[in-house]
């Protein structure tokens, strides 16, 4: 293979430098950084050259014309992988992919610790009450600890709706280090599967109606978006709380500020959000009982290195043939496949 043959670029920013020092030290792949601002004449050949598109997975900080939809798609037509920064994969149209006959790769698991770290945290924070007791200091005088009792965590029932790599992290944690009984509804699981990840099997209304603590860890699609919302957040308990680190339109804000103005519910652990980061005028972000994060869930140095790090040995993986272990559009191989052979001379797989 002559050096530089296998075309690789991104937007803006990576995960983690890693994914640079792993690509250079390849001769026949060339790596092309292009900014949001970039002019056209600079970006529209590095498109039409390229055979992998290193994605940033936050859609807020992408520029709209490089968000991959059947229109970028036209400008790229030796496109083969559009690979996620992260696990999710906001920015990309899988269906418009798939019809193009381009693989669609994330990089699930790899911040799955961080993210369930902070989802603990939240759930820890909102009980003992730690936000107001916080701000009552920074605020009042003399301040009455009494009026600041929270509860212990511990043996409380955790309701995780997902139980994939972040939602079966979070059970553990919750069921090894608290004691807490985990109640999941994930409709791609069996029982069985569920029950050797440390859940039990329930449909969503039982377990909004028995969970103390409601979690998101599912990841955005046509089926999620908006599943929580006014009838989820009504069926909710009102000590329980909402935590969500999977994606913003998941639940449907405006449901979840009404719940909260009527106390149907005793709180909420936001790290994400319909628009991101939220403006500090935010209604949500007005309430004590809120405790906000700007997408920060899986944002830590070792979360950031193991996704850089999975994400170029994925993208070099696929370049040199092989099949990627995290594939979200599989349907596509076929296509892809001859598509692969036509650009290099051989079949993957």
């Amino acid at each position: 293979m002559s050096v530089n043959s296998k075309r690789v670029f991104y937007v803006k920013y990576l995960a983690n430098p890693i994914y640079i020092d792993i690509l250079k030290a390849r001769s026949d792949v060339r790596l092309d950084r292009i900014e949001n601002e970039s002019p056209e004449d600079f970006y529209a050949p590095i498109l039409n050259a390229a055979h992998v598109y290193q994605i940033g997975a936050a859609r807020d900080e992408l520029a709209p014309h490089f968000h991959v939809d059947a229109a970028f798609l036209k400008r790229t037509p030796n496109l083969l992988l559009v690979s996620s920064n992260g696990a999710g994969f906001d920015p990309v149209d899988v269906e418009a992919c798939t019809d193009a006959g381009v693989l669609v790769v994330n990089q699930s698991g790899g911040n799955a610790h961080s993210v369930a770290e902070h989802a603990l945290a939240m759930m820890l924070t909102l009980s003992k009450r730690i936000i107001q007791s916080d701000r009552k200091l920074r605020r009042e005088a003399n301040v009455n600890r009494n009026e600041l009792v929270g509860n212990e965590v511990e043996h409380k029932t955790v309701g995780m709706i997902g139980l994939g790599n972040v939602g079966r992290r979070i059970a553990a944690l919750c069921k090894g280090l608290l004691g807490m009984k985990v109640l999941a509804y994930d409709p791609y699981l069996t029982a069985e599967v569920m029950a050797e990840r440390g859940g039990e099997k329930v449909e969503l209304d039982e377990l909004l109606r028995r969970a103390d603590f409601v979690s998101i860890s599912c990841p955005l699609d046509k089926k999620s978006r908006n599943m929580i919302s006014t009838h989820e957040f009504a069926l909710m308990q009102p000590h329980a709380y909402f935590i969500t680190t999977a994606r913003g339109f998941i639940h449907d804000e405006d449901a979840l500020l009404q719940a909260l103005r009527d106390k149907r519910i005793a709180g909420a652990g936001l790290d994400v959000w319909s628009k991101e980061p939220p403006p500090p005028e935010h209604p949500l972000l007005q309430f004590d009982n809120v405790l906000a994060s700007p997408h920060t869930a899986g944002v830590t140095i070792e979360a950031r290195q193991n996704m850089g790090r999975i994400a170029a040995e994925q993208v070099l993986d696929t370049l040199d043939g092989k099949r990627p272990p995290r594939i979200i559009n599989p349907e596509v191989w076929p296509v892809y496949a001859e598509r692969f052979k036509q650009a290099f001379g051989v079949t993957p797989g």
